[in-house]
């Protein structure tokens, strides 16, 4: 992913101010969800519409090197903006501590995204409630390191 397009912080100051302090840190502070003390990664996409980058921190779900990305948005009703985001361009930047670095992201489905919601509810448990309170199936995305 280009990062040569102009970066447009989020409307919400608190996650600008966390997407800010976790960068400026190299992971070392903001590194979590609020108080929960639950550790969070910085994802960059391309907005859809915009072509701007933006930047937020979603629940780190890692295993074997791989990240799941859950839009749950609370189990709101309709999907964060951000889902549109990685169905319109699927190359990302994550940042899980010092230094951020490109994946490919693509949405499961079936019995991978099963499992994937499974490493979900256990690293955030809120996401199982947010299930139950939407109507909708919350997307989960995979994302994986490329070379």
């Amino acid at each position: 992913m280009s990062l040569d397009s102009e970066y447009e912080p989020s409307p919400a100051q608190w996650v600008r101010d966390q997407v800010a302090e976790y960068e400026a840190s190299g992971g070392q502070r903001a590194n979590t969800l609020r108080d929960t003390g639950l550790p969070v990664v910085i994802v960059t996409t391309r907005g859809n519409k915009t072509g701007k980058v933006r930047k937020m921190a979603l629940m780190r779900v890692e295993h074997e090197g791989e990240y799941a990305l859950v839009a749950s948005k609370g189990g709101a009703p309709d999907h964060p903006v951000w889902y549109y985001n990685l169905r319109a361009d699927p190359a990302v930047m994550l940042q899980d501590g010092p230094e951020p670095f490109a994946a490919e992201v693509r949405e499961l489905d079936g019995d991978e995204r099963a499992l994937w919601w499974d490493r979900a509810v256990a690293a955030y448990p809120p996401y199982a409630e947010y299930q139950a309170e939407t109507s909708r199936k919350i997307p989960v995305f995979l994302a994986t390191r490329r070379d």
